[in-house]
């Protein structure tokens, strides 16, 4: 009886300690970012594919709505967060997203969050887990398959 009454006690005792550890691990380990969304970011947002067969492929062309067509060769500025393209510390060109690396840039319920692929016009930018912030001309590229991205930002200059 006492050897039943002990390991009924261990028992309880672990999944008490158990059910600590992983309250406290939720809350030291979600990832804090700043949210980047702007009315660009939403415009970029609404970019979608226009499907058409060739042959017996699949061809997946970019399509620009209205209002992201009107940002078009303007110059726009965005928050956002690096995604290096190639290993290193400093970058010239590179991509940017809403979300930061570290965070998974497939969770979620929007599936890939937007980014855009940056050209900067001098220098370079150093890696971060923070946020920065552009400015420069925006591009389509009609034809991602030469280029990372369906939409570029040229010229870009940091102003934070």
């Amino acid at each position: 009886m006492k050897r039943i009454l002990l390991t009924v006690l261990l028992i309880t005792l672990t999944v008490t300690f158990s059910k600590a550890q992983i309250g406290n691990y939720n809350q030291n380990q979600v990832p804090d970012h700043t949210p980047m969304m702007n009315s660009t970011w939403e415009a970029i947002d609404k970019m979608m594919y226009k499907v058409s067969t060739v042959g017996n492929k699949k061809v997946y062309t970019p399509s620009y709505p209205a209002p992201l067509k009107k940002l078009e060769n303007t110059i726009v500025e965005l928050p956002g967060y690096i995604v290096p393209l190639v290993s290193g510390r400093n970058h010239s060109t590179f991509m940017l997203s809403v979300l930061p690396i570290t965070q998974c840039q497939f969770c979620g319920t929007n599936g890939i969050p937007p980014m855009v692929e940056i050209f900067m016009k001098k220098g370079t930018v150093k890696f971060s887990d923070e946020p920065i912030k552009l400015k420069g001309k925006m591009k389509f590229n009609p034809e991602p398959l030469k280029g990372n991205a369906e939409i570029q930002i040229f010229d870009a200059e940091l102003i934070n």
